[in-house]
């Protein structure tokens, strides 16, 4: 099982990885084309967390996803 833990959490850090390169990417248009959106992310960290024992805050999941604090990541990439 842990191989596909590592896998797992590759992938997710390569997800982030895309996601930060691509900033002209906006929540909406991926809410509309993929059903999710950068905040549903931060969402499933939570949960993923809390699955674990382990308690995340949505600002510090939030952060962990946009790779910056949430406000400032707003402030300088969202039209």
């Amino acid at each position: 099982m842990s191989n596909i833990n590592n896998i797992e959490a590759a992938v997710f850090r390569r997800l982030l990885e895309h996601l930060d390169s691509r900033k002209d990417v906006q929540n909406i248009d991926l809410m509309e084309l993929a059903g999710f959106c950068r905040n549903c992310l931060a969402k499933w960290y939570m949960a993923a967390a809390e699955d674990e024992g382990m308690e995340v805050d949505y600002d510090a999941a939030r952060e962990r996803v946009y790779g910056m604090p949430y406000e400032e990541w707003k402030a300088k990439y969202q039209k």
